[in-house]
Parts: C-alpha cells; structure tokens; sequence
C-alpha cells in the first residue's frame, strides 16, 4: 500500500470538484513518455521455524529495512519509526503483516523492469541470509493464522484493522495474508484511459487466473485456487469490485471521481500523523463538514491518499493499476507487466483485445470474475469455451503488441520472451496452485512445510 511523506511542494487547497477530475487529466503523456511501474510483494520469514518476524525483534522487519540501506536506500520514517525506503528503484514498504513490496520505478521497457526486479531479490536476499530471514513468493501465507501474524507500525494500517472488520468477514485476511503482483501503466487521454480501463477490467480475471498461487489456508487446500482473489469478494463492498459503470455510455474522469467521492474515508494525514477519519464522506470535506477535521478544506494531497484506499479491480490515480494477480515467483513478477504492456501499449493489440471482450454484458463479466478463484483457466467465458482458450488469443495480441513496440534488449531480444512463463502455463492448463497442489498431493506427501524450500527467492 502507499507509503506517505509529508508534501514539501505545492499542495493547493481543493475547492471544487473541477480540480478531482483535473488530476486524473494531469496523468495525461504522450505515447512517447509511457512508462512501466511494477509492484510485487514478498512474505518475510524467519528460516529457522518459518515464523514471520515482528518489526521490533532483533533481526526482524526494522533490522530489514535498515540493513538494505547498504545499497542507497534512504529510510522513510513516520513518528520517528523507519516505515519505508525511497531510492533509484522506487520505494521499499511494508504491507500490514510484514510483506514486504518493491514499488518499482516507472521505467521505459521490460527488460529494465527485469533488471531492477533482479537487483531488488538479489539485495533483500543478501539481508536476509545475514539475518536468517527468507522470502515467499506466494498468493496468500499457507500456513498462518491471522493471530499469529505481526502488524507494523504504520498509522493507517491500525485505522484499517479497526474498520475492516465493519464493512466484511475478509478484510483482515486481505492486510495480514495476502501478497500481489501490479503493474501500473499511462494513458495519452481520457479516451485512450477509458478503452485501456475496460480492456483492463474485462480481462482482469484472467490475469487472476494465469497467476492464480493461493490454494492452501492454514496448512491446508482450501478448495480454491486463487484464494487471495476470493478474498476481495468480501473485503469492503464500497471499495472493491468489476465497476460496472466503467463500460457505460460517458464514463470518463468524472465518472470516476463521482464513485471515488462515494467511497467512504479512512484517514486524512496531517502533520506526520493519520487522523481516523473511517465511514467519513469525502464529499462533506469538500464542504469544510468533515467531523474528523472540521471546518477544514481538503488539499490535493488528500485526495490522492484518498484514491489509494479504494481496491477495484483496476484503479485509476494519474495511471492505472492492474491489480488481478497472486504474488509468485521471479519469472512470474516480470510476466504481469509483459502481458498488460502488451495488450494496453500498443494500438492495434489494444483493439484487438478490446474486439474480444467488447460483446461481453456486465453479468458475464461478473460471472467470469466469480467463477476465476475456483476454476482459473477452466472457468467458462462468454460465448461458449474456456479461459484457457482465450487465454492463447490474448497472449498472442500481447506479444504481437510487444514486437510491434521492438524495446530490444543487448542480445536483440524483443520483451515478448517474458510472456513464456504465461505461454507454460496455457499450453498445460495448469496454473501455479494446480502446481503447488499437485506437490502438496505428490511429493510433498501433505507436508506444506516444503513450500519453502520450494517457492522461496
């Protein structure tokens, strides 16, 4: 999740709705300026008895973070406690439980995502083994109650425990459990945003499906293979979901900032510290009747702390974010942006996918999304047939659409080889649970404890 600083620039006071929807405009880049921003997140554990380490023993989260500061990263704190990282690569942060995630810098092709991911794994894995500390690449812990997990000392992370439980049964699972891999990727206009947006959403469950890495709960199969994405079925109703009005007649910037405005607060941030502000309405702090802040006028930073709290499946800030797939391993995390690049990059993959998807009504978008967890690349699509049938058309566009983009690495190589993980799993029709079940069910002979020596980095 976002990590916060305090604004040091220009951070105007809000007072209309034309400046909401001005700042998804402000997003707005040539084709030329695109960039590729990846995100993916890894449990932390300790090797010697699998527990995930709290923040403040020694050799834990804090001792972490401090430890990669050998390699330029400059240590973000908030109420003087070292929360995050910031560097060339981006920013190094912690999801509620100790996850910790990569979010990467924007950069121009794959290859150079590739490479910041390797650096990235190369230097927490150089920590870690000094400290005894190992990284899983999975969806979802396999073997952890919710009470045996820390939580991390960052103020929104205990606003967000206390008002999940309010809004539905898995909002805890989703902060302490979960691990994902996102991409996040520009738009030259509100109608390059618009069709790039529905592409997006219409096949987000397939990415759900091609990633799916979450069979297990509490040291047991828990009968679906994405058990992370079934998660946000229940998380948070107002937050969460397909967005239906996205395929709508007009949908645009407004459109968008409309819904946002209908999403409940959870926090203002002021002065270096989180004010609950949880169930609130954003629309009553436009109006100065915030009862959290009374009297007080939002700032442009508030609204975008604001847009960082609502969890749809794809989510618009001056970008876009994929947010479909399971956390994985090393190959997997440079195949989520290879296939989203792919398709939403270049122009005509972009119709061609659209051209597959636009027929689909909002029921069987929505009967795809809920039929993804159990079933990945088996789960029916509209008009007859399987994902995993279409799961081949799309990933041809996708590496059509990378070719076309000819981001040639030294050896001139185009970035489509990174969808050959993805290609792997089409062609079995086994995506990364079906696998680890199979280990499970196999050789593993129902011991999950080897899920660590098996998926760790």
């Amino acid at each position: 999740m976002s990590t916060r600083e305090e604004s040091s620039g220009d951070d105007p006071l809000i007072t209309g709705r034309d400046q909401l929807v001005a700042y998804f405009a402000g997003g707005e880049k040539a084709p030329d300026r695109w960039r590729i921003g990846t995100e993916h997140e890894k449990f932390v554990y300790r090797k010697a008895d699998h527990r995930a380490p709290s923040y403040a023993e020694p050799g834990g989260i804090h001792d972490l973070l401090m430890g990669l500061t050998r390699f330029g990263w400059r240590p973000i704190e908030e109420n003087g406690v070292v929360i995050a990282l910031a560097g060339p690569d981006g920013t190094v942060s912690l999801e509620p439980a100790g996850q910790l995630e990569l979010s990467g810098a924007p950069l121009d092709n794959l290859h150079q995502t590739c490479a910041e991911t390797g650096r990235h794994l190369q230097q927490v894995k150089a920590v870690g083994d000094e400290l005894g500390l190992g990284f899983l690449g999975l969806g979802m812990w396999p073997d952890k109650r919710r009470d045996e997990l820390p939580v991390m000392p960052k103020g929104r992370y205990a606003i967000m425990l206390n008002h999940m439980p309010r809004v539905g049964t898995m909002g805890l699972d989703m902060m302490l459990r979960t691990c994902t891999i996102q991409v996040n990727l520009d738009y030259q206009s509100e109608a390059d945003m618009v069709k790039k947006f529905r592409v997006g959403l219409a096949l987000q469950p397939l990415a759900t499906a091609l990633f799916a890495n979450s069979p297990f709960t509490e040291g047991k199969p828990n009968g679906l293979l994405s058990y992370r994405s079934h998660i946000w079925s229940d998380t948070d109703p107002a937050r969460t979901g397909m967005l239906p009005f996205v395929f709508e007649d007009g949908f645009g910037y407004e459109r968008y900032a409309d819904y946002a405005l209908d999403v409940p607060m959870y926090f203002v941030f002021r002065d270096g510290k989180y004010i609950d502000a949880a169930g609130q309405s954003f629309r009553d702090f436009l109006d100065g009747r915030l009862s959290a802040l009374p009297g007080e006028l939002p700032r442009l930073s508030d609204w975008a702390d604001h847009l960082s709290t609502a969890f749809p499946e794809v989510r618009l800030k001056t970008f876009l974010e994929m947010r479909g797939a399971d956390g994985g391993p090393w190959n997997k995390i440079c195949a989520l942006p290879a296939l989203w690049v792919g398709l939403l990059y270049d122009q005509t993959a972009l119709d061609a996918a659209w051209d597959l998807v636009r027929h689909w009504t909002l029921a069987e978008r929505q009967a795809l999304r809920d039929a993804v967890p159990k079933l990945a690349l088996d789960a029916p699509v509209p008009g007859g047939g399987t994902l995993r049938a279409l799961a081949g058309s799309v990933l041809d566009i996708a590496g059509a659409g990378l070719n076309a983009r000819a981001r040639l690495d030294g050896g001139g190589d185009s970035e489509a080889g990174f969808l050959e993980p993805l290609r792997r799993n089409v062609a079995s029709g086994k995506v990364p649970a079906q696998r680890l079940l199979d280990l499970y069910n196999g050789e593993w002979a129902g011991a999950l404890g080897k899920v660590y020596d098996s998926y760790s980095f």
